[in-house]
């Protein structure tokens, strides 16, 4: 995908996010983020796409303090998928407007810094909306293999490489992913003390295969890896599942 694309959908996810948290009363459960409530996952997605859009719009060097993003503090509940959907608006139109060789600050080495938060934005957005329809008691919209795909390939080559958020195990564990309506694979390990992983299939002890948009939701901790085929040693996605802080 190019950066046009993930502002798209950006924008498309925002406003399916919204439309599913409109449903459920604000202090509904998440089942998705234990111990949240809807309101706590539009404040925090809200939060999350100003303080980016304070990065790419000013161009900051540094990260902002998490609390600059929104310093008057989330709004009443009535008002609160209304701030959403400004929030996510406003991130929209700074990333539709910066220059496409802008310098700011992100958390990876990267060649662009404006397609990566466009990217890292867009599927942040897409996977809370599963939240959001989790919530209201719907069954997660599918996504289209290509973008799937592509979430797929930011967690198992990118986000897979945050201290603190990605998968452990007691010992060195590997899985290979192959989504089959995308024509895509990845490998990935993960031990005691770091995870990575790289694009294409390899020996693996547990493979995971199917459409690209349930291997994305399941990677994301988002839904069960029932519907999708599971060869080798399934104690490596029990081990996946229960150690990601996704």
């Amino acid at each position: 995908m190019e950066t046009a694309g993930w502002i798209e959908a950006l924008r498309t996810e925002g406003r399916r996010m919204a439309a599913a948290a409109s449903g459920p009363p604000p202090g509904a459960p998440v089942p998705s983020c234990p111990g949240w409530q809807v309101r706590d996952l539009l404040q925090h997605t809200g939060r999350v796409h100003r303080w980016a859009r304070l990065i790419v719009a000013e161009a900051r060097p540094r990260p902002p303090r998490f609390e600059e993003a929104a310093p008057e503090g989330p709004p009443s509940d009535e008002r609160l998928v209304d701030w959403f959907r400004e929030g996510c608006e406003r991130l929209v139109d700074a990333l539709d407007g910066v220059s496409p060789d802008l310098s700011c600050w992100t958390f990876l080495d990267v060649p662009s810094a404006r397609a990566f938060w466009a990217r890292r934005q867009a599927h942040e957005t897409s996977i809370h909306r599963v939240d959001a329809e989790l919530a209201a008691g719907e069954a997660p919209s599918e996504f289209a293999p290509a973008f799937a795909a592509d979430g797929i390939d930011e967690l198992l080559t990118m986000f897979i490489l945050r201290p603190g958020r990605n998968p452990r195990a007691p010992r060195v564990m590997t899985l290979a992913v192959e989504a089959s309506d995308a024509g895509r694979g990845w490998t990935a390990a993960f031990g005691p003390d770091e995870a990575v992983g790289r694009r294409g299939v390899g020996e693996a002890e547990c493979t995971v295969s199917g459409p690209a948009s349930g291997l994305y939701t399941f990677l994301w901790n988002r839904t069960p890896v029932g519907g999708l085929e599971v060869e080798g040693d399934p104690e490596v996605l029990t081990q996946w599942a229960s150690s990601a802080s996704f």
